[in-house]
């Protein structure tokens, strides 16, 4: 089996994140906070062990400003809802994820929000600048499309938000583990991530890391602590973690991301260019296919013979795992001009190899 749709989740995991897990299972999986015995002490440890390497890998220094989620949609649901306030205008970018788009337009039901969608050909500033009104209060934008790999620069999306004193909710989910981020640079109230792709954690794990605490919480109930409280406690990362943290998922999450750190994140950015370049060169030597990619190690195409199910259900056939469709993503569809039938989509990981290439253009030849 050949496996192309990392962008969806990775897969393998490496290594120490399969051992981690294990370990945590087996040895000490308790629950944190909520106990003075030592099971749950360990597992207390170990989750916040994973704080600290989400900030190693962000460049930041406050453990506390880390959230733990389920997923990066539960992270950006909770900074979308917890910081936008009502009938507010709000920016959003022409590549975005239902995960965006939809919390987005409940709003809109809701709370009288309104959005704008800025444009990301050309002068991605000036095309920001050109949709602000009066009324913005806020930007919500993706830092690398999920279709083509298309990067909003952060610190574009930071300038602008200091200068304006905008909110700005970065969705990370396509760029963290594959290029670097610097929070310490660069301004963002919050960046949402998925812990089971780029940073190689198991599905259930995510991050969300605010600026502060000035956020209303999405969903109420036990923290562990100021239990007499009938409300949320005020201080992070409690504040937004109610309820029992996925602690084998944490675990995973800080295996990951250790892995990544010590592979260096200039090596992983270097080897995905390498192979994007080699899959790219392979696919383009096919006449009949459109490509669609820009980087993150992120080629989509479609082809004029066949529908991308089609294309799709016949690599299946030849045991290569790649992704068709629209990829929850009919916003960056319509942008790109593919919101017929969608496009089928090739993402790698570092694991990936030459010989992968050869063997999806071997069968796309043969299809």
């Amino acid at each position: 089996m050949i496996y192309l749709d990392n962008a969806a989740t990775s897969f393998p995991k490496p290594r120490p994140v399969i051992k981690a897990v294990d370990k945590c299972l087996k040895k000490y999986c308790a629950n944190s906070g909520r106990g003075s015995h030592k099971l749950a002490i360990k597992t207390a440890e170990a989750i916040y062990s994973a704080r600290e390497s989400v900030c190693r890998l962000l460049s930041i220094n406050d453990t506390n400003r880390v959230v733990f989620t389920q997923n990066a949609t539960h992270a950006i649901n909770l900074a979308i809802m917890g910081l936008i306030p009502s009938n507010a205008h709000v920016l959003i970018s022409d590549l975005e994820h239902n995960s965006v788009l939809r919390p987005i337009k409940r709003l809109s039901e809701t709370k009288g929000v309104t959005f704008s969608i800025f444009a990301t050909n050309g002068d991605i500033e000036k095309n920001i600048l050109k949709e602000i009104r009066k009324d913005t209060k806020a930007i919500v934008s993706t830092l690398a499309s999920n279709i083509n790999g298309k990067e909003i620069p952060l610190n574009i999306l930071s300038r602008i938000a200091k200068q304006k004193d905008f909110i700005l909710i970065v969705d990370a989910s396509q760029l963290i583990g594959h290029k670097s981020i610097d929070l310490s640079q660069n301004h963002a109230d919050a960046l949402c991530a998925p812990g089971h792709k780029g940073l190689f954690g198991i599905q259930g794990s995510g991050i969300l890391v605010l600026k502060d605490n000035n956020i209303e919480p999405l969903l109420y109930g036990g923290s562990g602590t100021e239990s007499k409280n009938d409300k949320m406690p005020q201080n992070l990362p409690e504040r937004l973690e109610a309820g029992t943290l996925n602690a084998p998922a944490i675990v995973s999450l800080r295996a990951g991301i250790d892995t990544i750190l010590n592979y260096e994140l200039e090596f992983i950015e270097y080897r995905l260019k390498k192979l994007s370049m080699l899959f790219k060169e392979r696919l383009y030597s096919i006449n009949d296919l459109e490509i669609f990619s820009e980087s993150n190690g992120i080629i989509s195409f479609r082809s004029s013979r066949s529908t991308p199910s089609e294309i799709d259900n016949l690599l299946t056939a030849r045991s290569i795992c790649v992704r068709s469709g629209f990829h929850c993503a009919p916003l960056a569809h319509k942008t790109l001009g593919t919101f017929n039938n969608g496009l089928v989509r090739v993402s790698l990981s570092v694991f990936n190899t030459p010989s992968d290439a050869d063997a999806l253009y071997k069968a796309l030849k043969s299809i």
